[in-house]
């Protein structure tokens, strides 16, 4: 399985730097300088090596030793980046998860099954589990309040909202 890391949205500047749209929670690892990139666009496949890589307004501005120009940036409009999965390592938080160890996990209220997570959003605040509940995409804060349990190995993950969160 291979994950969404990113996604060209525009150029930037005149010297080929495009501003990518961030979607995996290591950006410094999955676009060091000295990467390669795999990427795909309208069917075809692109692999390009990072030569910068710089913060800016919530998204990455990159540069590739493949793309002399505004010009040839231009045409990466759209490229979207997809990565293996990191391995959690030893050493690993216990109370940290990768997206794609959250995607699909069944949500439980009271220990009884009432959807599942179908997304992760990441925000200046928080990461906010998108959550597929009643036929209806409902918000969940991931807090430790609200969030208690993550159990992995067992596929799911129990919640305890406030009043009225899932009827929003």
């Amino acid at each position: 399985m291979e994950l969404l890391i990113g996604r060209v949205v525009k150029t930037h500047g005149i010297k080929g730097e495009v501003a990518v749209e961030v979607h995996t929670d290591q950006p410094e690892v999955r676009f060091a300088v000295g990467s390669k990139l795999r990427g795909t666009q309208t069917g075809k496949e692109i692999e390009l090596t990072v030569a910068t890589a710089r913060p800016h307004k919530g998204r990455l501005l990159l540069s590739f030793e493949e793309v002399p120009d505004r010009t040839a940036a231009e045409g990466l409009r759209g490229l979207k980046f997809f990565a293996a999965p990191l391995e959690r390592g030893e050493d690993a938080d216990p109370d940290e998860f990768y997206d794609h160890e959250l995607i699909g996990l069944n949500v439980r209220l009271d220990g009884e099954e009432i959807g599942q997570v179908t997304g992760v959003m990441h925000t200046p605040g928080r990461q906010i589990l998108e959550v597929e509940y009643d036929g209806r995409e409902v918000l969940v804060p991931f807090v430790s309040d609200i969030v208690p349990e993550v159990d992995l190995e067992k596929g799911f993950l129990s919640i305890t909202p406030p009043e009225g969160l899932l009827n929003v």
